[in-house]
């Protein structure tokens, strides 16, 4: 395949939906759908109405289209339900996921790709998270029967992702190692996925699928070699996020100390040298500050394949957050007012998460205060062995009590976000809980705003995905062919 000079970011969940990472692939770049949590998304999409007729258009190109259609019965809701947001719940995750959620899982994850895929011939990716390890078995077969073109991969060191690409071409039983805590060296904890008792119902043939390339997201030159060295199955480049880029970032190596802002302080030993890099012998590309011309040369003269952008993008016309979220950011920086937060507690994952202020939202002190912590989702809760040997999952964002009877320290709770009904509520699918509060938003960005405040200062209240690929390109995208 030819590479990708400019890789979209994978962002949140929806952000990066189909719409955008077609648009970016029609213009010759990869174009990427985030995997987080298409399960619900789906699920509440439908039961909205699914406007446009996207999904169910999707889904009858599935192959299986008895299970296709159980999807519909149980979350289709013509013209979408009385009170807008009181969707029903989808079940969670656990290690013996219902097969409800197991099909729910696998076709959302084959919708949002072939949507993506549809009419042309660019290239797309997915991307996925190893800490929200539970759901990836089956959001992998899912992009895989849609004949995804990569799969991008961060949050963790995803050393058995590519062995479980190779199987899965072939339809094989496949097998996840979790991570627990309080856990024995002796202890084996896996989820396990089996293709062919999935599509038990099915007549029709399982052809082998085109294996997609396998890009993790590095922030070292040691967990870059750590990839290459131990990885299950071939890597086939690296791409390499610098501590500005938005969304969850890495701890700084060694203790954390803050600056007198509260933000984690980074130093020369969290950077990666790009020579020592090179020697690895594959093909990388360079994330945080890279979305302009300027730093694109850059990545180029520095031996990189091009560049991953996500910020420009996530403000852009095609992407899934919402319109009023846009404007109000947006305005932000055109007063010069914006500010981008990295928040060391904020996720329930541990990682530094970037925040931008724009009003209601989360990351506003009240905002937070003000939200019940209910965990309802659940895709960031970590797994632990109890007493007895049988798993539990826990959340530092859920309500404390719950935590610390679960056996967490009261501690790790400070701060804590609930991530995952903010996301949603970042793409206009907010729940309204039992109690009446409707989920408010918590939206991420990079630290450069610059591409935003160009638009900006040409007179541009809005742009597309083409005109941020035109000013990191320096040059109008060559379009690529229907089909």
């Amino acid at each position: 395949m030819k590479l990708p000079e400019i890789i979209q970011g994978g962002m949140g969940i929806g952000v990066s939906g189909w719409e955008l990472a077609k648009e970016v692939a029609l213009n010759g770049q990869l174009g990427v759908v985030s995997g987080t949590a298409l399960d619900v998304m789906m699920a509440r999409k439908l039961q909205g109405g699914d406007r446009g007729g996207h999904i169910r258009r999707a889904l009858d190109a599935f192959p299986d289209q008895k299970m296709a259609g159980r999807i519909l019965d149980r979350y289709f809701v013509n013209r979408g339900i009385k009170d807008r947001f009181r969707f029903k719940q989808v079940p969670r995750f656990s290690l013996n996921p219902s097969e409800e959620l197991v099909e729910l899982t696998v076709i959302a994850n084959f919708v949002e790709v072939y949507l993506a895929k549809e009419g042309h011939e660019g290239q797309v990716g997915i991307n996925l998270l190893e800490k929200i390890q539970m759901p990836n078995l089956y959001s992998l077969y899912g992009a895989m029967l849609a004949g995804v073109d990569y799969v991008i991969m961060g949050a963790g060191i995803p050393l058995e992702i590519p062995g479980i690409m190779d199987k899965l071409t072939r339809h094989e039983k496949v097998r996840l190692t979790l991570t627990v805590e309080e856990a024995s060296p002796e202890d084996d904890f896996a989820m396990t996925f089996d293709p062919v008792s999935f599509f038990r119902e099915f007549n029709g043939p399982l052809e082998v699928l085109p294996r997609p390339a396998f890009l993790p997201i590095v922030s070292s030159n040691v967990l870059a070699m750590v990839m290459m060295q131990k990885a299950t199955g071939k890597v086939d480049g690296l791409i390499v996020e610098e501590h500005c880029a938005g969304g969850h970032n890495a701890p700084p190596r060694g203790k954390m100390n803050l600056s007198d802002e509260g933000e984690p302080i980074y130093g020369p030993k969290d950077g990666v040298n790009l020579d020592k890099l090179k020697e690895l012998n594959v093909p990388f590309w360079l994330a945080g500050n890279y979305g302009d011309e300027e730093h694109f040369q850059k990545a180029r003269e520095a031996g990189a394949a091009g560049v991953q952008v996500g910020t420009a993008f996530q403000f852009c016309r095609e992407s899934g957050l919402a319109a009023e979220f846009k404007a109000k950011i947006m305005e932000t920086i055109k007063k010069g007012v914006a500010r981008v937060f990295t928040d060391p507690l904020a996720s329930p994952t541990g990682f530094p998460f970037k925040v931008i202020s724009f009003g209601e939202s989360l990351s506003e002190k009240l905002d937070f205060l003000s939200r019940p912590r209910i965990c309802d989702l659940g895709y960031l809760r970590r797994i632990y062995k109890k007493a007895d040997g049988s798993l539990g999952y826990r959340c530092p964002a859920e309500p404390k009590e719950a935590y610390v009877a679960k056996g967490g320290k009261v501690e790790d709770t400070e701060g804590r976000k609930c991530l995952c009904n903010a996301l949603l509520a970042n793409i206009s699918l907010p729940r309204m809980q039992l109690t009446g509060y409707l989920e408010k938003p918590l939206v991420t960005a990079g630290t450069c705003l610059e591409m935003m405040k160009s638009f900006i200062d040409r007179g541009m209240s809005s742009y597309s995905a083409k005109d941020v690929i035109t000013a990191i390109l320096g040059a109008r995208p060559a379009v690529v062919k229907s089909r």
